[in-house]
């Protein structure tokens, strides 16, 4: 992979977490969910769009509780909370250590970030598998700050989450890569003056910054 980028000119580093540094299958949910009754899951949620449950709960709006009720609503009858739960985080995989590996390589000359829409499940359930993997409660010992979309009531692509970011650290957008494997989220990153690459299936971040090293 060519890697044109000049890293000289990058003093901060923003990553996306699901599909950059989390292995994610979207599928697996999927077919979890119909399993459970929803056959039109892949119209409801999927990589690039999603209905309004789904952002409400990314944004803090709603409980887990609330979710799970929706999702009962749309479901075969006597589902519990556990097997919607279950289900909803099938699609969250390992953290490949090579990943984190290098994030601690890179914060020794970036400031890097988080930035992720997530949610409280999903949060509570990948920070179990670091701990069960790696002995570690969460990400904080990494990154500079974490921005998850729950706790701080805004999403990626909107233009505000970056520049929340960019504004809380005082970072010059200039000197600032944004990291993501989804399109949309790298055009409202682009829109806040970042520096962004897409990462496609294709590549990875170790194999992004190998170059740099």
């Amino acid at each position: 992979m060519k890697n044109i980028y000049n890293f000289g000119n990058i003093r901060n580093i923003i990553f996306d977490l699901g599909g950059v540094i989390l292995n994610i299958d979207y599928n697996l949910t999927a077919n979890e969910f119909k399993n459970l009754g929803i056959s039109n899951y892949s119209e409801l949620y999927t990589q690039f769009n999603q209905i309004s449950i789904f952002d409400n709960l990314e944004m803090g709006k709603i409980s887990p509780k609330y979710f799970y009720n929706s999702i009962k609503t749309l479901a075969k009858p006597n589902i519990t909370d556990l097997q919607i739960r279950n289900a909803w985080n099938a699609m969250l995989l390992d953290f490949p250590l090579e990943r984190l590996v290098l994030l601690e390589k890179l914060k020794s000359n970036f400031n890097i970030f988080l930035c992720s829409n997530t949610n409280k499940i999903h949060l509570k359930h990948y920070n179990q598998t670091l701990k069960n993997t790696f002995g570690l409660n969460n990400l904080s010992s990494i990154f500079v700050k974490e921005y998850y979309s729950h706790i701080v009531g805004l999403r990626k692509p909107n233009v505000e989450i970056f520049n929340l970011i960019l504004n809380e650290n005082s970072l010059n957008a200039k000197e600032t890569l944004f990291i993501d494997d989804s399109p949309q989220h790298i055009e409202g990153a682009k829109k806040a003056g970042l520096i962004t690459y897409h990462l496609t299936k294709d590549t990875n971040i170790v194999n992004f910054f190998a170059k740099y090293f």
